[in-house]
């Protein structure tokens, strides 16, 4: 089952300041990797690279996230179109999400993902046909 991923859980995996979500991200990160089941967006790569590079203390060499950003593109992020626009203000009327939350669920929806892995909205939240799972209340056995 695709999951799709949002920024906060890649940024966790890399940042070592809380032990226990960065050590559940990675977790996470792991099992995606080994299932093949990982799915971002356009929007999630870039907000990590700056994020990761930006943001973190210490942050990551720009190289380093680079390569990430790289790698992750193996996870064929989703791109917002018009339509896909529409189905993020479609959501955000619907929902009352932010904009750029409702970005990555339409995001999600765009990847045929069933779950969107995220700290940022409400656990269990169900989205049109996405379910919201947090990362640092669920386990990777909560998704079978």
């Amino acid at each position: 089952m695709p999951v799709f991923v949002d920024t906060n859980v890649l940024v966790y995996a890399r940042d070592t300041s809380d032990p226990t979500k960065h050590a559940r991200a990675a977790e996470w990160m792991r099992h995606l990797w080994e299932t093949g089941d990982g799915r971002l967006s356009i929007q999630v790569l870039q907000e990590y690279y700056v994020t990761v590079t930006h943001k973190l203390r210490p942050g990551l060499q720009k190289d380093a996230a680079r390569a990430d950003v790289q790698d992750l593109s193996a996870w064929r992020p989703a791109a917002i179109d018009v339509d896909g626009l529409e189905v993020a203000w479609s959501i955000e009327d619907r929902f009352g999400l932010s904009f750029w939350d409702s970005l990555i669920v339409a995001a999600a929806h765009v990847a045929d993902c069933e779950v969107i892995l995220t700290e940022d909205l409400q656990h269990g939240m169900d989205l049109d046909g996405v379910r919201v799972v947090d990362p640092f209340r669920a386990s990777v056995a909560d998704l079978h």
